[in-house]
């Protein structure tokens, strides 16, 4: 039993989640998008591109950073001869 797999036609629908938003952020999620988009859409897409920015944030972020005359002066105390 443990062996088998569902191959219901349904094992891959999800129920959809209603969600409540206000007519501002609609207006604002329908800027985003095309008639042809579906809320799903415009959302998945902000979401990627949300993703995107916070990698790009962090990788650029210059907190816990020295400059490389910093570091050299950092190895040389390290690993002085």
């Amino acid at each position: 039993m443990e062996n088998l797999k569902n191959y219901s036609p349904y094992s891959n629908y999800r129920m959809p989640t209603t969600i409540q938003i206000s007519k501002e952020t609609k207006e604002l999620l329908n800027s985003f998008g095309t008639k042809e988009d579906t809320y799903e859409e415009i959302i998945k897409r902000m979401y990627k591109l949300a993703v995107k920015e916070q990698l790009k944030e962090f990788l650029m972020s210059s907190e816990n950073t020295m400059t490389i005359e910093e570091a050299k002066k950092e190895h040389s105390k390290r690993w002085s001869k």
